[in-house]
């Protein structure tokens, strides 16, 4: 994935070690808070370590329009248990205070990020992001050519601006819908640079409890990682 400057962002070379092994990029999608908030990190933690090349973690929103049904409940319950962009960010650093090398990515809606500025300054989203260890933002509801503004302070601060469909075909394309199991993953990496599970993850989540929710994302992420391996080089 290409940035503005010389400088080689964590997703670069990410990506680019990814392209030189033959392998293909797995990224599990969570939302933060949900299920538990005190988990959130652990979780982030655990799947990085079984595998996964990238997190994305979910800020919860109150219209998340563009979502499905399964992650517009874990919007709900992250929100309910008091989850905010705040919260969001402080659990970017926390993880990032262990982990230095997988890059996050925060997917979530213009909102948030707008009432964030509105009471800290024009940009503080940003700032503050970049501070924190983010590596990349994808904003659901700003097409491309509805948010040069903001995607300019992105790649000012050496930050990803991600979209749902990529303008040009020259950056890695991730496919995140459909799939459920190491099968459907297999299927959608033969013809995507990476796999994004989300609402399978966020459905598997939801049934555990506080003791086994860690261990549960960690096997799931194993068995994907080693599914896509067996892929390597084809």
């Amino acid at each position: 994935m290409s940035t503005h400057s010389k400088v080689v962002t964590r997703l670069d070379k990410t990506f680019a070690t990814l392209k030189e092994q033959g392998r293909k990029a797995l990224i599990p999608y969570i939302t933060c808070g949900d299920p538990y908030p005190e988990k959130t990190v652990e979780l982030m933690l655990a799947m990085a370590e079984a595998g996964a090349d990238v997190i994305e973690l979910g800020v919860p929103f109150s219209d998340p329009m563009a979502d499905g049904p399964v992650i517009q409940k874990a919007a709900e319950r992250a929100l309910a248990k008091g989850i905010s962009l705040n919260r969001v960010l402080d659990d970017v650093k926390a993880f990032r205070a262990k982990n230095a090398d997988t890059p996050v990515v925060l997917m979530g809606y213009a909102n948030p990020i707008e009432c964030y500025d509105l009471h800290h300054g024009a940009g503080s989203f940003v700032r503050e992001a970049k501070a924190c260890g983010v590596d990349g933002v994808l904003v659901v509801d700003y097409p491309p050519e509805e948010c040069e503004e903001f995607a300019a302070r992105l790649k000012a601060a050496d930050l990803a601006p991600i979209f749902l469909l990529a303008p040009t075909s020259t950056v890695p394309v991730g496919v995140g819908f459909g799939i459920r199991d190491a099968e459907t993953a297999k299927a959608v990496a033969a013809v995507s640079d990476a796999v994004v599970i989300g609402s399978r993850i966020v459905q598997l989540l939801e049934t555990q409890t506080p003791d086994t929710v860690v261990a549960a994302g960690r096997g799931f992420i194993a068995e994907i990682r080693t599914a896509l391996d067996s892929l390597k080089g084809n």
